[in-house]
């Protein structure tokens, strides 16, 4: 249930690779993840689909020092630079990678097949687009993002105990104990190369947007009426703004840091 968006790892370990911490092999590793396989298509100079590895590879051959992420939402096209048709891809994949450097971004689209949810195989194609070289749009500074939180987590809070869902059953206790015995068991939710703030924003960042999810997902017992979900929605969506701000900081960290010194 966390959101560990597929543009997070690839911008992640991207930019490991890119600045030389970490092995092609070792990169193309953590960004498939449990993904069956991934392709780029659009490349400078091929003419069909290729591997992550030659994709990586082409991109820094164009130029590419760095990768950042990209999460729009409706309304809000956090992290894009334009033109409209690569903020129209993002959007409606609700993510997005844009390189720095070379301008070229890139979109995945993720196609699923198999019997069950739970046994399902999972390939992506990142599609390579043409990008306006510009300052990204709203992302914050980690500094900024990791204020934010801490106001956001606490207005989650008081939310979701005012529309009864803080600890709605099963579900959502067992939701929130996977969190909890995953964060402690020290996972690596960056790449090398980031700052220690960089992490601590992302992991929280993930916690309070699990907290929204479960908002969501998860009302009272029985059915909800269409003017509870509407004003759980208005009540909900700043704090969901706030985590994905918070994520983009943190992703887009090891550029940010690189480029200021």
């Amino acid at each position: 249930m966390l959101f560990e968006p597929r543009s997070g790892r690839l911008a992640a370990w991207g930019n490991a690779l890119l600045a030389g911490l970490v092995s092609p092999d070792e990169a193309v590793s953590s960004i498939v993840g449990e993904d069956a396989v991934h392709r780029v298509v659009g490349v400078a100079g091929e003419s069909g689909p290729v591997g992550l590895t030659l994709a990586l590879g082409q991109l820094r051959s164009l130029g590419v020092t760095g990768l950042r992420v990209a999460l729009p939402a409706p309304g809000h096209p956090l992290g894009l630079s334009g033109p409209a048709e690569f903020n129209a891809r993002a959007l409606d994949a609700g993510e997005a990678v844009v390189a720095v450097g070379a301008a070229v971004g890139l979109v995945p689209e993720v196609t699923e097949a198999g019997p069950a949810p739970g046994d399902l195989h999972v390939s992506v194609t990142w599609h390579c687009l043409p990008v306006r070289e510009a300052p990204p749009a709203d992302v914050p500074s980690l500094g900024e993002a990791e204020r934010e939180l801490a106001e956001a987590l606490r207005e989650a809070t008081v939310v979701l105990t005012r529309l009864d869902v803080a600890g709605s059953g099963p579900v959502a206790e067992a939701a929130l104990s996977a969190y909890r015995a995953r964060a402690e068991a020290g996972r690596e939710v960056l790449a090398p190369g980031y700052p220690p703030r960089a992490v601590r924003v992302l992991a929280l960042a993930q916690r309070v947007d699990l907290l929204v999810s479960l908002a969501y997902e998860h009302g009272p017992g029985g059915a909800v009426a269409a003017s509870e979900m509407a004003a759980r929605t208005e009540a909900l969506r700043p704090v969901e703004r706030v985590a994905r701000r918070a994520l983009v900081a943190a992703y887009n960290a090891a550029v940010e840091e690189r480029e200021r010194g």
